[in-house]
């Protein structure tokens, strides 16, 4: 049974130096696992807080968050063993290796061949000639293949990716895009992506775009209050 994610009646605010600053009110957005979908909009609107919102990495203001798993209802907070994360700024530790970046969330879970499911899953990046190199030996293209790799080592039902092409070149962000794309797809996972490209928005199956507090596609199954 596929796994949904939903938003209900989302807002999300905070207090600024001398006033309170609103980035959406009575947000309603349902994500399933399987499909992808990017959110796009102007810089501030709020784009990399409803992608937080929506792992269960934030809190919002009011309003809440259901995860839907077997038939279940849960909390978001049930998702941070189901989701990977993968960020424009990579986020690798400088000091392992890009194995050892990869095995390092299946580590943590005790996983006992996590070394060998990272060396699978840099070659499924195409990087496993570059299995020893540590980060700074490595370009920016070939370092978002490693958070690749490591977002989707254990298999989640979600990957979220905040601006994943954003630091790159245009040949290394197409080629990233494959990869992204590829492995969810793959790995029926189902697919976020926080972007300002139009050639990496297009590419989802659905566009989403905020901006003046609102979530606009009439094709999605969004609800905007």
């Amino acid at each position: 049974m596929s796994c949904y994610i939903e938003l209900q009646n989302i807002s999300q605010s905070f207090q600024a130096t001398q006033s309170k600053v609103t980035l959406f009110n009575n947000l309603n957005l349902r994500v399933e696992q399987g499909k992808s979908y990017a959110i796009t909009g102007p810089s501030g609107a709020g784009k990399s807080s409803l992608l937080m919102l929506m792992s269960g990495l934030e809190q919002p203001t009011s309003g809440q968050g259901i995860y839907s798993k077997n038939g279940q209802s849960h909390s978001l907070a049930y998702l941070k063993t189901d989701i990977g994360f993968i960020f424009q700024q990579f986020h690798l530790l400088p000091e392992l290796t890009a194995l050892n970046n990869v095995a390092l969330p299946l580590k943590l879970r005790g996983d006992k061949r996590a070394m060998n499911k990272a060396k699978i899953w840099l070659e499924k990046v195409g990087l496993q000639h570059r299995e020893n190199h540590k980060p700074s030996e490595l370009s920016g293209g070939e370092q978002q293949r490693v958070a690749i790799a490591r977002a989707l080592v254990f298999e989640p039902n979600f990957i979220f990716a905040d601006e994943p092409t954003g630091n790159l070149d245009k040949d290394s962000a197409a080629s990233i895009a494959d990869i992204l794309f590829d492995c969810c797809r793959e790995n029926n996972a189902g697919l976020v992506i926080v972007t300002h490209s139009d050639a990496l928005a297009n590419r989802a199956q659905q566009v989403f775009s905020l901006a003046d507090g609102q979530l606009n596609n009439p094709l999605a199954n969004v609800e905007v209050a």
